[in-house]
């Protein structure tokens, strides 16, 4: 059970291409190594089972890393294993992992499983965590596994298989509509009487309203904010994301098994279906849209974008909903927080949840130190004190932590946890009608540096929409081999 499982070579390829400089800072990793772990305590504590062995985890810069990382304090205490943490972009991450995974050695002991990018490509090299869970010579996940979000609990913690599960859900980043409530209230009756409805925020208003608005805000309000609308158009995953979003909307989707490949995934998605009439309509649209939003969001990822909602560059955005505590320290009482908007299918808002999951290449104390930590970090109380971390702000994946009174009471200001201040807009999201997943699949990479790469040359005006559409589906179906 404890051997090396090394990837094969196909497996490491799919997962992304290595560059020199993820294999020197997967190099880098060595100072800080296990040496492979003490051997387990017999009886006594379970949570002092593995005292005095020396974990890694790998994260992506994310809020409960954040959080974790400046108070790794009571994980020591009740433990007695010692925690490293290296956080960095998810492009870098997923490099190193696939780097460390078909080494056959575990550099990294836990492992930050993005479903699309890390989860689905290398879930032969995650432990699968029944190995533990129900086994009463471990720690048992508080309140069970049924206090986890049970659509998450998929989403970030299977492949393929409803029985294994390789990830416990650890963050729950959604993308909804976030602008300045001030501006809006300042301009509302202005606006709709020149726009002809009213342009207040909710799940109403359709995307061909938003680019209204957005033109609106463009030439009547320069003395108040310099743009509209931007976007993390930059040429990156979170221009897959952002397009996502409208692509959805309008009914469009990248395979036929549509938001089921969101969940358990699949290995073989057919043929892509971005050719569709809906699919080449929400690609129009989005190319439209980019025409009239800030120049800057085509350099822009998820945290440009943030910071220049933040820095008073534009009127609104769409972004993920755990930037809200950095909107309430720049901009404070003066943003609101709705779903995306709807097309003519829907309003789509895309999930970004994560669980955290076990390198199999781990020895048997690695692995046992490996899930006092993952339990312990998606446990009740720690992700409420993610939530409330000044450092941190990550959004609880656990319903109990939502009834909480003090969670209740910070869903008004002033609220000390800024982040449920988002809690409605979150939740309306999260509805089966209102989810978007992306296609769990093992070559999710490839066919996202495919999507993000022709969507950048659409909205730059080298390739037509209808063009750039008929790209990616050519791509798809070539990396897929269909």
């Amino acid at each position: 059970m404890n051997q090396p499982l090394q990837l094969s070579r196909r497996a490491l390829l799919r997962g992304i291409g290595v560059g020199a400089a993820g294999a020197l800072a997967y190099a880098a990793l060595g100072a800080c190594g296990s040496d492979g772990g003490n051997a387990p305590a017999a009886g006594g504590d379970p949570w002092k089972r593995y005292q005095g062995t020396t974990i890694n985890f790998i994260s992506e810069n994310t809020a409960p890393s954040a959080a974790i990382a400046a108070n790794t304090k009571p994980f020591e205490e009740l433990t007695g294993i010692k925690v490293n943490i290296q956080q960095m972009e998810l492009t870098k991450l997923v490099e190193n992992v696939s780097l460390d995974l078909s080494s056959g050695t575990a550099g990294y002991h836990v492992i930050y499983a993005d479903p699309y990018q890390v989860l689905a490509p290398f879930s032969e090299g995650l432990v699968d965590l029944n190995e533990f869970i129900g086994n009463d010579e471990f720690p048992q996940p508080a309140l069970g596994l049924e206090d986890f979000i049970p659509s998450q609990l998929e989403a970030a913690g299977r492949f393929l298989d409803g029985e294994k599960l390789f990830a416990l859900p650890y963050d729950t980043p959604t993308m909804i509509w976030q602008y300045r409530a001030d501006l809006f209230e300042k301009y509302h009756d202005r606006m709709a009487d020149d726009l002809g409805f009213d342009p207040t925020p909710s799940i109403n208003i359709t995307w061909e309203q938003y680019f209204q608005i957005a033109d609106w805000f463009n030439k009547n309000a320069k003395d108040d904010v310099p743009y509209g609308t931007g976007h993390q158009a930059k040429q990156h995953d979170s221009l897959q994301c952002d397009f996502s979003n409208v692509l959805w909307a309008y009914g469009g989707d990248y395979f036929a098994g549509g938001q089921q490949l969101g969940t358990l995934g699949t290995k073989e998605p057919g043929k892509a279906t971005l050719t569709s009439d809906a699919a080449m309509a929400a690609a129009e649209f989005y190319a439209k849209l980019l025409g009239i939003a800030h120049p800057g969001s085509r350099t822009w990822d998820w945290d440009g974008v943030g910071s220049a909602f933040q820095s008073g560059q534009i009127a609104m955005c769409p972004n993920w909903h755990e930037f809200a505590a950095g909107n309430e320290k720049a901009l404070p009482g003066k943003v609101g927080y709705a779903p995306l908007p709807k097309g003519p299918a829907r309003s789509a808002n895309i999930w970004g949840g994560t669980g955290i999951g076990i390198n199999a290449n781990c020895s048997e104390a690695e692995r046992g130190a490996g899930w006092l930590f993952v339990n312990w970090a998606t446990s009740p109380d720690t992700q409420f004190m993610c939530l409330a971390s000044e450092v941190g702000g990550g959004t609880p994946t656990r319903t109990s932590v939502y009834q909480r009174p003090e969670v209740e009471e910070a869903k008004k200001r002033p609220s000390k946890l800024p982040n449920i201040l988002t809690a409605d807009a979150v939740n309306e999201a999260w509805k089966q009608e209102n989810i978007g997943l992306r296609p769990k699949v093992a070559t999710w990479n490839e066919l996202d540096t495919a999507l993000f790469t022709e969507l950048s040359r659409m909205i730059a005006g080298e390739v037509k929409p209808d063009a750039a559409m008929r790209n990616v589906a050519r791509k798809f179906d070539e990396i897929n081999k269909v």
